[in-house]
C-alpha cells in the first residue's frame, strides 16, 4: 500500500511525531557527517507547476542525501501545454517507471488526484490554497528546537489567512498537537468562521499577538485575491507588519517566523526579519531535513534497521 503525504489534516498525531522524529534525526546526521539511509533504485518525480525556490531545492538537496534519483517535469515545455490532461500526464510518468512523485499545483487537490492513478507515492509541495504538509513540518521542527516542545504555546499566524495553504497545514499540525493556534488579519482575509477551522480570530494585530509565543507571518498572496479585498498595501503593513512595535505585545522571548517570500517593509521591517528573535532562516534549513524525512517515510514503511530511532527530547510534539 502506497504511503502519500497530501495533507497534514489527514495524518494521526503519531504520523506526525515519526516524521519530526526522522527530521531531527536526519538532521542530527547530516550536521555529523555522518553516515544516512540511502533511497536505492528509486526515481522521484519533480514537478513543479508553480514557482518555487525554496521548496523545490531542498526536496532536490533532500533527494541528493538520500541518494535517490531525480526528474525534473518542466510543465511549460510538457504535453500539457498541448492539451493533454494532468491525468493522462501522471499515467505517463507513472508508466515512464518513476517511482514517486513531489508535486506543487495551482489547484487544490491536484496532488490528491496525482496519488489516485500513479501508483506510487505523491508528496504534496503545495496545492492551491488547500495545505504545504512538509513547510508545517519544517515550521514544527523549528519551533520545537528552540521551545522545546509545540503543546500549550500560543501561536499567531498573521496575514492572508484566506489564500494560505502554509496557514491550514501549520493550523491542523499545531492544534493536533495541543498549540493555540490564533488567526490575525483583516476580515477580508481572516474569515469569522470556516467550515473546518477552529482557530481564535482576531482583526486588531496588538490584541493577537498579545502573550503569543510564536508568530508567523504570511506573504500577501495578491495573486489569489479578487478586487477589494486590499484596500491597499500601504493600509495593511499599516496596520498589520510584524515590527517592533508590534511584537512589544507579544512574550519577550517570542519567535518570529516567515514561510518566504518575504515582502521586506509589508509583512515585517528589517528589525523582525533579522533581529534576535526571527527563526527564518532556520524555517530554511530544516526545510531539507523535514523533506528528507518526508521522503524516507514515504518509501518506506517502517523506519528500517539501518535508522536509529532519535532520542533527542527536543523532537517532542508533546511535552
Amino acid at each position: 500500500m502506497n504511503k502519500h503525504l497530501t495533507a497534514i489534516r489527514h495524518l494521526a498525531l503519531t504520523e506526525i511525531e515519526e516524521l519530526l522524529e526522522l527530521s531531527a534525526d536526519f538532521k542530527s546526521r547530516i550536521n555529523q557527517d555522518k553516515a544516512v539511509p540511502e533511497i536505492k533504485n528509486k526515481v522521484l518525480g519533480l514537478l513543479f507547476f508553480e514557482d518555487s525556490t525554496r521548496t523545490r531545492v531542498s526536496f532536490e538537496q533532500a533527494a541528493h542525501f538520500l541518494k535517490l534519483k531525480t526528474a525534473n517535469f518542466a510543465a511549460t515545455s510538457s504535453s500539457m501545454n498541448k492539451g493533454e490532461t494532468l491525468k493522462d500526464t501522471i499515467l505517463t510518468l507513472r508508466y515512464e517507471r518513476l517511482s514517486g512523485l513531489v508535486m506543487r499545483h495551482r489547484q487544490s487537490g491536484a496532488p490528491t488526484l496525482a496519488a489516485k492513478f500513479f501508483g506510487g507515492p505523491v508528496i504534496n509541495a503545495g496545492d492551491g490554497s488547500h495545505e504545504h504538509p512538509t513547510q508545517a513540518l519544517g515550521d514544527a521542527l523549528t519551533i520545537i528546537e528552540r521551545k522545546g516542545s509545540l503543546k500549550g504555546l500560543k501561536i499567531a499566524i498573521v496575514g492572508d489567512v484566506e489564500h494560505s495553504r502554509v496557514a491550514r497545514s501549520n493550523y491542523w499540525l499545531l492544534s493536533k498537537a495541543g498549540a493555540e493556534v490564533r488567526f490575525v488579519g483583516p476580515r477580508t482575509l481572516v474569515p469569522e468562521s470556516t467550515t473546518y477551522l477552529s482557530a481564535q480570530v482576531f482583526h486588531e494585530l496588538t490584541l493577537g499577538l498579545d502573550g503569543v509565543d510564536v508568530v508567523m507571518a504570511l506573504r500577501l498572496q495578491k495573486e489569489r485575491m479578487k478586487d477589494g479585498m486590499l484596500s491597499s498595501v500601504h493600509e495593511y503593513a499599516k496596520m498589520y507588519q510584524i515590527n517592533r512595535e508590534a511584537l512589544q505585545f507579544a512574550k519577550p522571548d517570542v519567535l518570529v517566523m516567515h514561510p518566504g517570500p518575504l515582502n521586506r517593509g509589508i509583512e515585517m521591517d528589517d528589525f523582525a526579519a533579522d533581529g534576535s528573535s526571527s527563526v527564518i532562516t532556520d524555517q530554511v534549513e530544516n526545510g531539507v531535513f523535514v523533506r528528507m524525512a518526508a521522503l524516507y517515510w514515504a518509501f518506506h514503511e517502517g523506519k528500517g534497521e539501518s535508522q536509529e530511532k532519535p532520542t533527542s527530547k527536543k523532537t517532542a510534539v508533546k511535552s
